[in-house]
């Protein structure tokens, strides 16, 4: 009997051999606890790694799962991610197989979903020894950020409506966590905001995140007019919002990151 990040208890009485992840952050964590022989279905979102993805069956997006094909799959452990996925799709998932649900939004959560997902998979040495070096990545950043000013920062997850990632979400912890400030930390969530409220925040820097929106360097000129006092940078999403074993590549990017700031 294990227990989720939800506090639910799921039973499953064997290392499963056929797991369906619907979060695309987890699915990159299987393949690096070497269970990609154990994986039968994932998200059309789940495009790490990019060599091996390809092989295996599509069972929707994550807000959109065809909950048929997961039936067909038969898996003996499903895992989703509170946030990600939507609530009534997980509950009728919920009648037929285990599923273990993560619950993400600061990176002390996400050591805690890597550990108790390499123990529901039977691979918690694996998941021990990713832990580790992920901390170490982590202490070895917070050596160099300590000397490193604080800067302000909007971070842009959505252009029409102009949305950023406030307080309460695993971007605002990442932000925290690469030495930023975020302007918008007393809106809870993903507000939504006027270019008149972004001007009147006047950050230091506004991130143009890669993901969800795909923005682009097309989008630069149209910011630094919004904005002309703000620097404007484009910023990989995934270094922000991806929570597995992905974390250990965030590490090394603040510290790009930081390197080509002033």
């Amino acid at each position: 009997m294990l227990t989720d990040q939800l506090g639910r208890k799921i039973n499953i009485s064997a290392p499963p051999q056929r797991i369906i992840s619907l979060v695309p952050s987890q699915t990159e964590l299987l393949f690096d606890l070497g269970l990609e022989n154990s994986i039968v279905g994932i998200t059309k979102f789940c495009i790490h790694p990019a060599s091996k993805v390809r092989q295996y069956p599509i069972v929707g997006g994550t807000k959109n799962l065809r909950l048929s094909t997961i039936i067909d799959l038969q898996p003996d452990l499903i895992l989703a991610n509170r946030e990600e996925n939507e609530k009534g799709q997980i509950q009728q998932l919920e009648e037929k197989f285990p599923v273990w649900v993560s619950d993400v939004s600061n990176l002390e959560d996400a050591f805690q979903m890597i550990a108790g997902i390499s123990r529901a998979t039977g691979t918690e040495l694996m998941g021990q020894q990713w832990l580790e070096t992920l901390q170490d990545a982590q202490r070895h950043w917070h050596q160099k950020a300590a000397s490193l000013s604080r800067l302000r920062v909007a971070y842009l997850i959505w252009k029409s409506p102009l949305m950023v990632a406030g307080s309460q979400t695993f971007i605002q912890a990442m932000l925290d966590e690469a030495g930023f400030i975020n302007v918008f930390q007393d809106r809870p969530r993903y507000p939504e905001i006027s270019s008149e409220e972004l001007l009147e925040r006047s950050p230091d820097l506004i991130f143009l995140s890669s993901e969800p929106y795909p923005f682009s360097e097309k989008h630069l000129a149209e910011f630094r007019a919004m904005a002309p006092h703000s620097k404007i940078k484009m910023v990989d999403g995934e270094m922000f919002s991806w929570y597995g074993s992905r974390l250990l590549k965030s590490f090394t990017y603040f510290e790009q990151l930081r390197d080509m700031i002033p």
